[in-house]
């Protein structure tokens, strides 16, 4: 398959780029891969259900500003206290950004600034985790990824301000793509919460391609929320991959509302004993919007705990895709592993795809793995309704009754609000959504 000649320029750029030795070879071997490879297409089975080869035929362009303005500025971004830094279309924005007065033991530079300040950390975790072989798309980051941020929690720090990445993506005349790269390290016995915040101006065609690798020393914890709101008409890829060692807690909210072509891979390595990882997402789709969730753990030493929790709800012609898998290494003995996917269908024309899976080399392990769809119960709308509620209103308040065991998870509620608008609009604060959810147990 033959890839747009603006792309083909740029990887043979950034392959010759003059740069630190080490990343000049990563990037080389990067745009080889991508070249060799190509955008994924529905032959692999990893991509089954979701067809990236489209992309192949657009041009997309590169940002080389930062521009804009306050008011576009206020109405994407959380309202909330936080250390930010702020890429408008991958490129770093100094003037949004705030991280002027960190807290102690908290250190959040820009990747651009990190590799002229902090380089032999930064070649340390660049491409440690995630390799050009993961994917497709992870090469095409190598490649071309000069931009994102390096993020590290000192030992025995508890920081109790998030970290706010905010990726805005405009509307531009031309489609541009992005590459960021977050690289998080948590020393041992730190705690903190780092939040992944993808938006787009409504009209914005844009392709973002992120990679964000985590490593966590001994007893760390990570609370790590990605919330990706791309417009109705762009493209949105992720890959997350944790790396847990002894004691270690890591809590993934992963909460998916826009983009037209979605697709996430988030994988955690439970590498010590008493390793727990918490999975939690929340997609929501309408109109034709295509979203594709892959989750991974492996449990790779005894003793080792995660549960996996994703909701699904899809209305118009959206179209989900759910592909969980536990794995548990052989001598990976007195491992709890669980997993759950329910999907709420609103339209008839509506589809999900799901295949949770469990493989196991152990014998001494407890684990279940299940999944459900389903339509809203017309019992419920019509207690709904006899209370004085219209239609389209408890349509809104049973389908987040049927989210809330992942919105209840949330910590922050700038997030539950934006969950909130997305799935019911707005709503009356009289409504309490836990006397709701036993009418919609699925």
């Amino acid at each position: 398959m033959s890839l747009p000649e603006t792309l083909t320029q740029r990887l043979h750029a950034a392959a010759g780029a003059e740069e630190p030795q080490w990343l000049a070879g990563k990037r080389r071997e990067g745009a080889a891969q991508f070249e060799a490879q190509g955008f994924p297409t529905r032959r692999e089975e990893a991509w089954k259900y979701t067809d990236m080869s489209r992309l192949s035929g657009i041009e997309f362009g590169q940002a080389t500003d930062s521009e804009l303005d306050q008011a576009l500025f206020e109405a994407l971004r959380l309202d909330i206290d936080a250390c930010r830094l702020v890429f408008v279309d991958g490129v770093f924005s100094s003037t949004w950004s705030d991280i002027d007065h960190l807290p102690e033991g908290l250190s959040v530079a820009p990747l651009s600034q990190a590799l002229t300040s902090d380089q032999g950390s930064v070649s340390e975790q660049f491409g440690h985790l995630t390799g050009i072989s993961f994917s497709p798309f992870a090469a095409l980051n190598t490649a071309l990824s000069n931009e994102g941020a390096v993020i590290s929690i000192g030992k025995g720090k508890a920081v109790e301000k998030p970290v706010y990445l905010l990726f805005i993506s405009r509307n531009r005349a031309e489609p541009v793509m992005s590459h960021p790269r977050i690289l998080v390290r948590c020393e041992p016995e730190s705690e903190a919460t780092v939040i992944e915040h993808y938006v787009g101006e409504q009209g914005a065609a844009n392709l973002t391609n992120a990679v964000t690798e985590i490593d966590m020393a001994p007893a760390s914890r990570l609370s790590h929320y990605k919330l990706q709101e791309a417009s109705q008409s762009e493209y949105h890829v992720a890959s997350i991959q944790v790396d847990q060692r002894r004691d270690t807690n890591f809590t993934s909210h992963n909460l998916n509302l826009g983009g037209a072509l979605v697709r996430n891979d988030l994988i955690s390595d439970l590498n010590d004993e008493n390793a727990t990882v918490d999975l939690l997402g929340l997609f929501f789709g309408q109109e034709r919007q295509h979203i594709d969730n892959h989750t991974k753990v492996n449990h790779n030493a005894p003793r080792t705990y995660s549960n996996e929790n994703y909701k699904g709800i899809l209305d118009g012609r959206a179209r989900g895709v759910f592909n969980g898998r536990v794995y548990i290494k052989r001598d990976a003995q007195q491992v709890l592993g669980y997993q759950n996917n329910a999907n709420l269908l609103l339209s008839d024309r509506a589809e999900i795809d799901t295949k949770p899976e469990l493989e196991i080399y152990a014998d001494d392990v407890q684990c279940s793995h299940g999944t459900t769809t389903g339509q809203l119960d017309e019992n419920a709308i019509f207690a709904l309704r006899a209370r004085g509620i219209d239609e389209q209103m408890a349509r809104g308040l049973l389908t987040l009754a049927f989210a809330n065991e992942v919105m209840e998870r949330i910590r922050h509620g700038v997030l539950t609000d934006r969950v909130e608008r997305a799935v019911a609009g707005k709503l009356p604060d009289r409504f309490n959504l836990e006397s709701l959810v036993e009418d919609t147990s699925l």
